[in-house]
């Protein structure tokens, strides 16, 4: 440890900054740190304060792995083509943010600097809130007959991957980004009850447009 000039902390959010902290005292000066944790706005200050004067800390996540955790289930190819978000705080560095988007690009990555604040915000929507949804369907259709899971099509399949993710994770990243989270989900409980009112109300060219507007922004996707 005393030797590297990085270090990946590549743990639960929760551990993370206990990990800066224990590993601070044994980094020489101009060694960066960066993480993996998929919330940003608090661990980044957290680990800033940990660290000594000279060396930085500068935020990571790369969006990258599935709904099996753990080390087994890594490939070579984990970070090919996958968006990375650095995020560094606005008295972070210059060269040092550059040297940590550098080491994601190396990997395959698709680099994008921002705030932890930023990140935080985008990330609710795009991640944590599709899990939230994902567990809740799955939640929802655990208390009708359990014969309806084996007549499930990829629809169902594809919809609700994710919902196999592990809970603890999930519950860390829920409370570390809980109000993010939070106002993800109040709007998006606007977008269905609009929804549910064009149905009610047999408005069928609003329901086209909604899902209009929907498989638009799904063929958007670059990966």
């Amino acid at each position: 440890m005393s030797s590297a000039s990085l270090v990946v902390l590549a743990a639960p959010v929760e551990k993370i900054v206990e990990l800066a902290r224990q590993i601070a005292p044994h980094l020489k000066a101009g060694t960066l740190v960066t993480d993996v944790g998929s919330v940003k706005n608090e661990l980044c200050r957290l680990c800033t304060e940990v660290m000594p004067a000279d060396v930085t800390f500068v935020g990571s996540h790369p969006m990258a792995g599935g709904h099996k955790t753990g080390w087994e289930n890594g490939t070579d190819t984990l970070f090919d083509g996958r968006a990375c978000f650095v995020t560094p705080l606005s008295d972070t560095p210059v060269a040092a943010v550059e040297s940590i988007a550098q080491f994601w690009r190396e990997l395959g990555s698709r680099v994008t600097v921002l705030s932890p604040v930023q990140h935080d915000e985008i990330v609710a929507h795009i991640s944590h809130l599709p899990q939230a949804l994902a567990t809740t369907l799955c939640s929802f259709l655990a208390q009708k007959n359990p014969a309806w899971r084996d007549f499930a099509g990829g629809g169902l399949r594809d919809t609700t991957r994710i919902a196999a993710g592990d809970a603890t994770m999930w519950i860390e990243i829920f409370q570390q980004n809980r109000e993010e989270v939070l106002h993800a989900l109040r709007e998006f409980q606007d977008e269905l009850q609009g929804f549910s009112a064009a149905l009610a109300n047999r408005e069928w060219d609003e329901i086209r447009n909604r899902m209009g507007s929907g498989k638009t922004y799904r063929d958007g996707f670059n990966v």
